[in-house]
């Protein structure tokens, strides 16, 4: 039988219409790619506005980052977390993911370097001036965990100090004695230390970089005692974006991801001795 009702058989086919559209709109919004990051917690800032800038040059990519300790990255990994890049502050940790069968060794690509430095907050409560500070009694030092990059990298630094004649064999373990709290990243050294919960923390350059005198203070340490921390990152095996993955980590060894990691005060690259 006929419509007799021209303006039913007009809703009729704009519903349907609508319909399509809506459908077509969800198909379109779930083709959205999801990329995701597993980075050690130092590349915090770094990382945020190279992702956001990587999703600017990738219409439809939404960046996910999960930023810890590296060591709690490799865990996770070691337990199927799913994700498509894993950036470490250094081998050892990108050497388990190895173990584990979540990265293949050839994939393997440094993209940054980084240094140690003393912080301490801007009240400078203990009048720290010097590296020879570290090991006055009373002070009360931070330090990241020893299987925490940073933490073994401020053991291989105690090491050095140890040989040098200026401190002296005994100064390690006057150090040692200072410390107060191992934490699980060096974010959390240097935050405690900017809250004025210790007198000093070993952390990145990167870490205090561009922060203002009045939120944290600094001592550098000279490169002849200072271990070069290598940033190592590749894909994820059976990721969900292997391709999508590889992209990412070459714009971020390109001239333009280089200039933004020197930016956040990183080294590009391998750092030199």
């Amino acid at each position: 039988m006929a419509l007799k009702q021209p303006g039913l058989l007009l809703v009729i086919l704009l519903t349907m219409l609508c319909a399509g559209c809506r459908q077509l709109s969800n198909q379109e919004s779930s083709q959205e790619s999801e990329l995701i990051i597993f980075a050690a917690a130092s590349l915090a800032d770094a990382f945020t506005e190279i992702a956001r800038q990587f999703e600017v040059d990738h219409p439809g990519v939404k960046v996910i980052i999960n930023f810890a300790g590296s060591q709690q990255l490799a865990h996770q990994l070691s337990q199927g977390a799913p994700a498509d890049v894993f950036a470490s502050a250094n081998h050892r940790q990108m050497e388990a993911a190895i173990g584990f069968g979540r990265v293949n060794e050839e994939k393997v690509e440094i993209f940054a370097g980084n240094r140690l430095v003393i912080a301490y907050p801007s009240s400078n409560p203990a009048d720290i001036r010097t590296l020879a500070g570290l090991s006055t009694p009373g002070l009360k030092l931070l330090l990241a965990a020893p299987e925490v990059p940073a933490g073994a990298y401020t053991l291989i630094l105690l090491d050095n100090l140890e040989s040098d004649t200026a401190f002296g064999p005994a100064f390690r373990n006057d150090v040692l004695r200072n410390v107060v709290s191992y934490e699980e990243n060096v974010r959390a050294v240097l935050s405690k230390v900017m809250l004025g919960e210790a007198d000093a923390g070993i952390v990145y350059m990167s870490d205090v970089a561009g922060r203002n005198e009045d939120e944290v203070g600094l001592i550098e340490i000279p490169d002849h005692l200072n271990p070069l921390a290598t940033y190592p990152i590749a894909t994820i095996n059976k990721s969900p974006q292997p391709e999508l993955g590889k992209v990412f980590i070459d714009f971020l060894l390109s001239s333009r991801g280089q200039r933004l990691i020197s930016d956040y005060g990183f080294s590009a690259g391998v750092p030199s001795s």
